[in-house]
């Protein structure tokens, strides 16, 4: 789904036979100024979706920018200014603030987590743990917010977690099938296998033909010596139960990359407001 239908989507759900209130109490030809507020400190992301919501719902209206996405924002900042059609400004409203609030709340988390591992070698990551239809956005949202994105979705890496395991009879069938696989359909694709604990790992070495290890719910004390064991022969990726409060002792271990699925599912949405200005 593009940016422009996904858009259309939402305002055809949120508008559907019209926005009766405005229609009601403004008159058709009424032009207007409003003002979109930051009303807490944070990242701010979103804004050239909320452009575009604007500029489908009125194509006429006018927009001049504070603030682009990543910037860091304090509490009382603009971000930008509208001016048009007072009808069209209350349409695109509730939208463009959907869309803001959530990305902004996202960046901001995913900028926290990033600060806290500087200075390690441990990138932050999201996971598929998005909202339906919503992913592109939640995923931009991480980036803005100094994060990288693991795989999109199902199509773009190779995954086997322990319930491709369990069905595929074991760690060294899945493992040769997924190789065998991306043969048979000339695909170019990563391959990222799961492990549960210490013997996982021993048996995923023993295999070989993965390009990451992904280290699930391990302590930080199992994590350390996951991470010794494999030693640099392939990519290492912390996940599961990873906290703010956790994360520094996970980076400490020198572990590659720390999947965060709290970045898209677990935020506060950065509080932000369209006000009319006259």
């Amino acid at each position: 789904m593009t940016l422009n239908e996904f858009i259309i989507h939402a305002i055809n759900e949120d508008v559907g036979s019209g926005d009766h209130t405005s229609l009601a109490c403004i008159p058709a030809d009424a032009q207007s100024k409003a003002v979109l507020k930051v009303k807490a400190d944070g990242i701010l992301a979103g804004v050239e979706e909320a452009l575009e919501v604007f500029r489908l719902i009125d194509e006429n209206l006018q927009t001049e920018i504070y603030l682009k996405d990543g910037s860091i924002v304090k509490q009382g900042n603009t971000a930008f200014t509208l001016s048009g059609s007072s009808q069209s400004i209350l349409k695109a409203e509730r939208l463009a603030l959907n869309i803001m609030q959530r990305m902004s709340g996202i960046a901001t988390l995913t900028h926290k987590y990033v600060k806290a591992v500087e200075g390690f070698r441990a990138k932050i990551l999201d996971t598929r743990k998005t909202t339906p239809n919503f992913r592109y956005f939640e995923k931009k949202a991480v980036r803005l917010g100094g994060g990288e994105n693991h795989r999109f979705a199902l199509y773009d890496m190779l995954m086997i977690k322990d319930n491709h395991i369990s069905y595929a009879g074991g760690i060294e069938q899945a493992i040769l099938r997924a190789n065998d696989y991306l043969k048979a359909k000339s695909l170019d694709l990563k391959i990222e296998i799961e492990a549960g604990n210490l013997n996982q790992v021993a048996e995923i070495l023993k295999v070989g033909k993965v390009h990451r290890i992904m280290l699930d719910n391990f302590p930080p004390e199992k994590l350390q010596q996951a991470v010794n064991i494999i030693a640099g022969r392939f990519e290492t990726e912390s996940s599961g139960g990873i906290t703010e409060a956790n994360l520094r002792a996970h980076a400490l271990t020198g572990v590659d990359y720390i999947s965060v699925g709290a970045l898209t599912h677990h935020i506060r949405s950065l509080d932000l407001s369209l006000k009319a200005v006259h």
